[in-house]
């Protein structure tokens, strides 16, 4: 018999307005730091109820396409209310599900509602539509111009699937979702596993706001499950015309491989895995290789580690400076407590590359001076093989089921070339430090990165012949470049790019995180000869909406005015 606390969760599907609970499926939340199971029972959703899903945001795009910008900039900031309203029960429910603490919930809130907001004012503002007219040029030889006005225009539902690591930013009411709606195109999101009753109570506010604002209903879903088999049903359905992913490589890939496959493909904006190298050029470690070093150590180790941007590369030259360097950052982490993942998969996953790599001819793991001489009581037995932060003995040690301490491992330039798998994601608290043995290495170890979300340049004085020579070759393989930084924290704003080469992404021509990424969820349709009362607005010659166009090639808000 379920407890009152549990009958507080639905657990089932929130398709519409409606809910519904068919499936047999059942699996619980878990506290993250304990394994315990919590409150509410939650469903995998059945075929019928994905079904019924995608049809409704079907049924409902004509009418939601068609909702005035300003209306749809007043749901997305009902959404922020909402979200608000609900906010202890978000922070408080994700500190379970999660492990997260109270002010990084809360921060995460206000940067989720601080991108609805964004894309509220970006749809009111109206220039997002890339509005083009070329006039008629009746007289034009050898042959006439016909009247031509394009723009961009939403491109149908849209499949959500929620990121593990950011229960609020990257999951249901996150950019992907945010940027379908200010499109103008309804969602269908697959709630993350890890945190359901999270997903669950950012759902509802969802729904809230749509029936405050009078959204057709199928604007917005939810479905639930632990198999693979509810986020397959979501992408194939024939309904869906594109998808939103935040996760690993192999779960991205697989969904783009599914879309691929259709008998209709269809576009499939995953973000995957990114090793986002730091790359320490010798000016800077000989000017300041202990700040770097703290500041590396701060972003390996921030959010334990399970940040897309996390550096998971280090990459230097062979010298007194570069073992300064090791040395602070080994002893930075060493003196990192251990730290709760989000759930145990991702910590088991984690656990399984650290052994890969002790294990790996050729990888080190570095232990600093300092982390070898602390003493203090350790929790479990002396024999007991647990260690704190790179192996040494610290003052605390692991003592939940997904704890970890952070690592540092190193390898040689020529070993790194050698072994393709020293590029793969380890997604958690570790980085790979790379030890070149001159700046020839250097630039052929930078050529042979695959494709991150970010590269980074540490640099001092002395080093600019160098960066004129790496700059171009990151350019080629990051969608971000960072000068003297870290690149942990994503600005959410209209200049951000957080994308880059596969296989960071399968699209790198796209953003998830900023104003842009609404160019995911739309597409151009050109109007040749429309009479003006068939024109949308924003190409109409008055310009009534005042947006930026491109009139016979040169931008301006003018009306259009008739030869």
């Amino acid at each position: 018999m379920s407890t009152s606390t549990e009958r507080e969760w639905f657990g089932g599907q929130l398709i519409g307005m409606q809910r519904s609970r068919d499936g047999r499926e059942e699996y619980p939340a878990v506290d993250s730091k304990t394994g315990d199971a919590l409150p509410g029972r939650f469903v995998d959703a059945t075929p019928d109820e994905i079904d019924a899903a995608c049809t409704g945001a079907a049924g409902a795009f004509a009418a939601y396409a068609a909702v005035a910008p300003q209306r749809r900039a007043a749901f997305l900031r009902a959404i922020c209310r909402e979200l608000d309203a609900v906010g202890p029960r978000l922070t408080s429910r994700g500190q379970l599900e999660t492990g997260l603490p109270a002010g990084r919930l809360e921060g995460e809130r206000a940067r989720t509602t601080g991108q609805l907001k964004l894309f509220a004012t970006l749809i009111e503002e109206g220039s997002w539509v890339d509005a083009r007219i070329d006039p008629a040029l009746p007289e034009r030889a050898p042959l006439p111009r016909p009247d031509l006005r394009r723009m961009l225009i939403p491109l149908g539902p849209v499949a959500v699937f929620g990121a593990s690591n950011f229960p609020l930013a990257f999951s249901v009411p996150g950019g992907d979702t945010a940027s379908a709606l200010a499109a103008g195109c309804p969602v269908v999101v697959k709630a993350h596993p890890a945190h359901p009753g999270v997903s669950e109570l950012a759902a509802l506010a969802i729904l809230r706001a749509a029936k405050e604002t009078g959204m057709p209903e199928g604007v917005f879903n939810l479905v639930h499950g632990r198999s693979n088999e509810v986020g397959g049903a979501l992408v194939r359905h024939p309904d869906t015309q594109a998808v939103g992913f935040t996760g690993s490589l192999r779960a991205g890939r697989a969904l783009f491989d599914l879309a691929a496959a259709r008998p209709q493909p269809i576009p499939v904006y995953a973000e995957m895995g990114s090793v986002n190298p730091v790359v320490l050029l010798p000016g800077a470690l000989a000017e300041r290789a202990a700040d770097v070093a703290k500041s590396a150590a701060a972003a390996v180790t921030l959010g334990v580690g399970q940040f897309c941007t996390n550096p998971g590369l280090l990459i230097g030259v062979n010298g007194a400076e570069l073992e300064e360097f090791a040395g602070e950052v080994a002893a930075a982490l060493a003196s990192t407590p251990p730290a709760t993942m989000l759930y145990g998969g991702i910590c088991q996953a984690f656990r399984g590359g650290v052994e890969r790599l002790r294990g790996h001819e050729g990888v080190e793991l570095l232990e600093s001076p300092a982390a070898k001489s602390l003493s203090g009581p350790i929790d479990t037995p002396a024999d007991s093989g647990q260690r704190g932060p790179n192996g040494a003995p610290t003052a605390t040690a692991p003592n939940g089921p997904n704890d970890t301490p952070a690592y540092l491992f190193r390898a040689d330039g020529a070993t790194f070339l050698a072994n393709q798998e020293l590029q793969e994601e380890l997604f958690g608290p570790a980085t790979l430090l790379v030890a070149c043995r001159d700046e020839a290495e250097l630039r052929e170890v930078v050529g042979s990165l695959a494709g991150s979300l970010t590269a980074t340049l540490q640099t001092g004085d002395g080093d600019q012949e160098l960066v004129k020579g790496l700059l171009p070759l990151l350019e080629r393989r990051a969608g971000r470049v960072i000068f003297n930084g870290m690149p942990t924290g994503v600005d959410v704003g209209h200049a951000m790019n957080h994308g880059g080469p596969y296989p960071a992404t399968t699209d790198s021509r796209s953003t998830s995180v900023g104003s842009a990424a609404i160019h995911r969820f739309v597409r151009p349709v050109s109007y040749q000869e429309a009479p003006a009362e068939h024109l949308p607005e924003e190409l109409r010659d008055e310009n009534p909406r005042g947006v930026l166009r491109m009139v016979d090639g040169w931008y301006t808000r003018e009306g259009l005015r008739r030869r």
